[in-house]
């Protein structure tokens, strides 16, 4: 299937009551939205006067270089060319010489790394190939060498984990373990601290290169650390090293922790050094002398940022954010500047300086404006569980041409997130704006297994909670219709990844209950999924789905695939063509499932596209297809 008008049929309803034009205009509007470009994924040259990042403007990611000027216009951003694949992340090396990239192989999901100069030549690859997944780690402090990390090529090999010379290629071992990811290293080289395990489970460890000694941080199996710096030890602590560490290791929500470590195996008594009952930590950075501590806070999907005094732990909070949301923020080795991205509703990705003594707010990096109609700012919803578990969503009302609210009640539409470890966030999303605008209430909620809202909840979905997860989608429906909201014979439901395995659960577990489901990427049988998905992926993610052989039985309970002749509501399918992570198979065994069973099932492949759809043609022809899909059999 591709994003053409709709069938006949569906065509003649909806010319009759003017839907097709309210779908077309709908469909322009997020056509407008995706070309509204964005930036994102910053790192700076240590005096912050040159900032690299990521940006689709030219409708691929690809590495681009802009000079930071504060208080006027800054000159144009200059491209990097690498290659024609997209660009997932850039680093710069501490010397400024070297900028280490992440290209995504073929747009699949195995990436490579490349590096080149900040002039745009010797570019080359050091690590990865087609058939070799690469991650990208942290630079020496010197910029002399880069970590590369090749994970598990297979079940009971370890992951490895290099130290790359960029002018040579040469890689030198490094550390190896199952599931490992070096996070930081110490000044001299001495030190790594890396994280391992599996998904919700990992542990943190700090490896002695010269004793050949691996420390455990904290104690293992009572939570997650997925952030860790070393810096150098605030004046008055025992050793002459500090971690500072992102974890919910015995609490209940992600916070900052804190503890000295030194040679001989030395480690001292771990603190809680900054704490909030509202919020998780979702990000930290430091400056080079370990004086100054960026923080930024997740606040029920916004962000909130602080700066820390390691010294005297003093705490001040940053107001005035042009933005919802934060990501991937960046302090200078001096401490006198972040740079991060920052996004909303209403405003795609776009870089943004902030002064740590100032505390001002310059742009860095501006967009294209996402044209004249008014959009949809989303409010946060309460709503609880079929067990009464509390629950959130985001709730996005539609509205006309000038921006007046839509009656109620509304077709709607469930917009699952993927993770399920991940979280719905009022961030800058075109085909929830499209879907607004073509008359459709959204309803974007954070059901159990969401990050964000603590451990517990992080994990509450975990392995046999899967089907509580199932429940909390069919009581997000009810508190639509309950509260007037949707119309009850008019429900859909829809996701990506875990969203579109959602998707299929939903519709196959609970007949009846929706209109129609778009499932995008997603699993439809859980046991095939760990047969045909990359080797790492599938060893991380017993933690949250099950062992495939110890659990399969629950594994074969939980699958859509084997209740597919209980999906009656129409259903579109799509699925990216170089998918290894959540297989091509998974959507051709259901879509020729259903067809045998002469359900009503339509099926989008988008060529040159991974796990996660990066080009701006393929997201376009996905959103046509959605709103066109949805119009046809909720709005029809």
């Amino acid at each position: 299937m591709s994003a053409e008008p709709l069938p006949p049929a569906a065509a003649a309803i909806a010319a009759a009551v003017g839907l097709d034009t309210r779908a077309d205009a709908a469909v322009r509007l997020g056509t407008a939205l995706i070309d509204a470009w964005g930036s994102w994924g910053p790192t700076m040259t240590p005096d912050a006067k040159r900032v690299a990042f990521v940006s689709d403007r030219s409708g691929v990611p690809e590495v681009w270089l802009q000079d930071v000027v504060l208080g006027r216009e800054a000159p144009p951003a200059r491209r990097i060319p690498l290659s024609a694949d997209p660009v997932v992340a850039v680093s710069w090396a501490a010397d400024s010489r070297w900028l280490a990239c992440v290209v995504a192989t073929d747009g699949g999901v195995r990436t490579q790394v490349w590096v080149v100069r900040p002039d745009g030549s010797e570019a080359r690859r050091i690590a990865g190939t087609a058939d070799d997944h690469a991650e990208l780690g942290p630079w020496t402090r010197s910029g002399h060498r880069v970590v590369v990390t090749y994970p598990s090529p297979a079940a009971g090999k370890p992951s490895r984990s290099y130290l790359a010379d960029p002018a040579t290629g040469r890689l030198d071992p490094l550390a190896e373990g199952e599931l490992i990811h070096v996070r930081d290293i110490s000044l001299e080289e001495r030190f790594l601290i890396l994280v391992d395990g599996e998904r919700g489970q990992q542990f943190c460890v700090a490896v002695d290169r010269l004793e050949d000694v691996a420390t455990p941080l904290l104690p293992h199996g009572t939570g997650s650390t997925d952030t860790a710096l070393v810096r150098p030890a605030p004046e008055g602590e025992s050793g002459p090293l500090y971690v500072y560490l992102a974890s919910d290791v015995g609490l209940q929500r992600r916070q900052l922790i804190g503890l000295p470590f030194g040679p001989n195996g030395h480690r001292g008594e771990a603190r809680t050094l900054a704490t909030r009952d509202d919020a998780e930590l979702e990000a930290v950075d430091a400056d080079d002398a370990g004086r100054l501590l960026l923080l930024v806070w997740n606040v029920a999907g916004c962000s909130e940022l602080e700066l820390f005094d390691t010294a005297s732990h003093e705490r001040v909070v940053i107001t005035g954010m042009p933005g919802l949301v934060a990501s991937n923020p960046v302090l200078s080795r001096d401490g006198g500047s972040v740079i991060l991205g920052v996004e909303g509703p209403e405003r795609p990705r776009e870089l943004w300086h902030l002064d740590t003594a100032t505390h001002v707010w310059n742009r860095v990096t501006a967009g294209p404006h996402p044209g004249s109609r008014p959009l949809v700012v989303p409010t946060l919803v309460s709503f609880a569980g079929e067990d009464s578990l509390p629950l959130t969503g985001w709730l996005y009302r539609p509205v006309d041409a000038e921006g007046a609210p839509l009656a109620l009640p509304a077709p709607a539409f469930i917009s699952l997130h993927g993770g399920p470890e991940a979280q719905e966030r009022p961030t800058f999303n075109p085909q929830h704006q499209a879907l607004a605008a073509a008359g459709v209430v959204v309803f974007a909620p954070n059901i159990r297994g969401s990050s964000g809202f603590g451990r517990e909840f992080v994990s509450a979905d975990d392995i046999a909670g899967r089907h509580d997860a199932f429940g909390d989608v069919r009581a997000a429906a009810a508190h639509l219709v309950e509260e007037g909201i949707a119309d009850p014979d008019r429900v859909g439901v829809g996701g990506r990844s875990y969203g579109g395995y959602l998707t299929l659960a939903s519709l196959a577990f609970s007949p009846g209950v929706f209109r129609a489901g778009i499932d995008i990427c997603g699993m439809s049988d859980l046991t095939t999924f760990y047969r045909d998905t990359e080797p790492w992926i599938a060893a991380a993610a017993v933690s949250k789905y099950g062992h495939p052989e110890r659990d399969r039985a629950l594994l074969e309970d939980i699958s859509p695939l084997g209740r597919a002749d209980r999906i009656d509501a129409p259903l579109l399918v799509v699925h990216g063509a170089l998918d290894t992570n959540v297989p091509l198979g998974e959507a051709e065994q259901l879509v020729s499932a259903l067809q045998r069973l002469e359900r009503p099932v339509e099926y989008l492949e988008l060529a040159g596209e991974g796990h996660e759809y990066r080009r701006a043609d393929s997201r376009k022809r996905l959103l046509a297809a959605m709103v066109r899909f949805i119009a046809a059999h909720l709005l029809g």
